[in-house]
């Protein structure tokens, strides 16, 4: 949702990230979209009806909570490459592991990351401190370069694009425990890697200066 009255600092930080999305694909630079969702896991009571060919799916309307799990997305758009973290929280210690393995694992030879992810509480480089030794935790962040999408902007987050994709194709039904979720995850995960699907992003700094004027601060004379 978008502020009907934004400020200087909302525009100022969209178009920085409408900027980082024009730079071409560079393995020294790679651009990742980071965001995080959570899955009620839901056991079910009966067993399901057994299907038949032409049949939909049936199943008992009751169910029974089995907690909730977290999934860290890491979208590199460019590359049209996903890689999804099942956690069982998303605490600042969780979201400092996923830099950890964003740097040391996914992308150790980079000479620095491009990160676009919100304003989240979580999202901040304190909480590497928290995870890591001092000089891990800035060995980390020397390679991390953060771009932060603007309050009610998170809509510029390509990783929320790719997130509702998830959602749709694999987290519409029914799991039950996080070693499913995972399972589950990891082949849908595969699929989309296999055919480097990525977004057709078309939103400019151009267009938003045409489309978003009433969005930007009035100038006096």
């Amino acid at each position: 949702m978008i502020p009907p009255k934004a400020n200087a600092a909302f525009v100022c930080q969209m178009e920085d990230i409408l900027q980082v999305y024009t730079r071409p694909w560079d393995s020294r630079y790679p651009l990742v979209c980071l965001d995080e969702t959570s899955k009620q896991l839901v056991l079910e009571t009966r067993l399901p009806f057994p299907t038949r060919p032409g049949e939909p799916y049936r199943y008992d309307y009751e169910y029974e909570r089995n907690g909730v799990c977290n999934l860290f997305m890491l979208f590199e758009p460019l590359a049209g490459q996903r890689h999804v973290v099942v956690t069982d929280q998303r605490t600042q210690l969780d979201y400092a592991h996923q830099l950890e393995y964003l740097v040391d694992i996914l992308h150790p030879r980079a000479w620095k990351i491009l990160v676009v992810q919100d304003n989240l509480n979580t999202h901040v480089p304190e909480a590497l401190y928290k995870a890591f030794e001092p000089m891990k935790a800035r060995h980390i962040l020397n390679k991390v370069e953060f771009h932060y999408t603007p309050k009610h902007g998170s809509w510029l987050n390509m990783a929320e694009i790719e997130l509702s994709v998830l959602s749709r194709q694999c987290l519409d039904r029914r799991i039950g425990s996080k070693e499913q979720l995972q399972k589950e995850v990891e082949a849908w995960q595969e699929r989309r890697n296999q055919s480097c699907a990525s977004v057709d992003w078309r939103f400019t700094t151009r267009d938003a200066r045409i489309k978003l004027k009433h969005l930007y601060p009035s100038i006096s004379p």
